[in-house]
């Protein structure tokens, strides 16, 4: 009886403790927000296990409703696949042989989808195409990852996360075609806003 009264009394008080201290941890928690210095800049050190615990719930809905693609990576959905890359993702997620520096300016920065992974994966072709269909589709928060669910169609959609599932493997001649001109038209695009930052020589009067 006595026993039972004693884990009850420890109960209570362990109880008692952790409400009484909730409120000087909201407040602590409150002070440290407003004037301290959270991580809030892109170059600032992320807080401890930070990206283990974003991925924890991302992981775990993905995994609930991860679907199947309706249609296989036939070269024609490759085609239209890449067609949708390089008009709406290209410019985070780089092409074939570049890179995006915007991407990686991001935070977190935007993974680059045709760089080979100390894995050995090339970009996300180690995720099944639902996994970047869904993120597609719905975005992802606080990154700069966007919903694309008014901008493409289901099936474009589907088209350009089968064409990032098979970005270790040989492409089509076409799509190695649209890439290599997106990137020439990149470098002219670049090298014309170059010279346009270059200041005009001075005149003399």
């Amino acid at each position: 009886m006595e026993e039972k009264k004693n884990k009850r009394i420890i109960i209570v008080s362990v109880l008692f403790g952790f409400l009484a201290a909730f409120p000087f941890m909201a407040v602590a928690g409150f002070v440290y927000l407003r004037y301290g210095r959270p991580p809030v800049a892109t170059a600032d050190t992320p807080f401890p296990y930070e990206e283990t615990i974003v991925h924890i719930p991302l992981d775990a809905r993905i995994d609930r409703q991860l679907t199947a693609p309706p249609f296989g990576p036939t070269a024609d959905n490759l085609i239209a696949g890449a067609h949708v890359y390089v008009a709406h993702c290209a410019v985070c997620h780089g092409t074939p042989g570049q890179n995006s520096t915007f991407g990686q300016s991001e935070y977190p920065t935007a993974p680059q989808l045709w760089a080979q992974k100390a894995s050995g994966a090339v970009g996300v072709s180690d995720d099944q195409p639902g996994v970047s269909y869904w993120k597609v589709d719905n975005g992802i928060r606080l990154t700069g990852m966007p919903s694309f669910t008014h901008i493409l169609t289901q099936q474009q959609m589907w088209q350009v996360s089968l064409l990032i599932a098979q970005a270790a493997k040989a492409q089509p001649a076409a799509v190695t075609q649209i890439f290599t001109e997106a990137n020439s038209l990149r470098d002219r695009s670049e090298a014309e806003q170059m010279q346009g930052s270059v200041p005009a020589p001075a005149t003399s009067k």
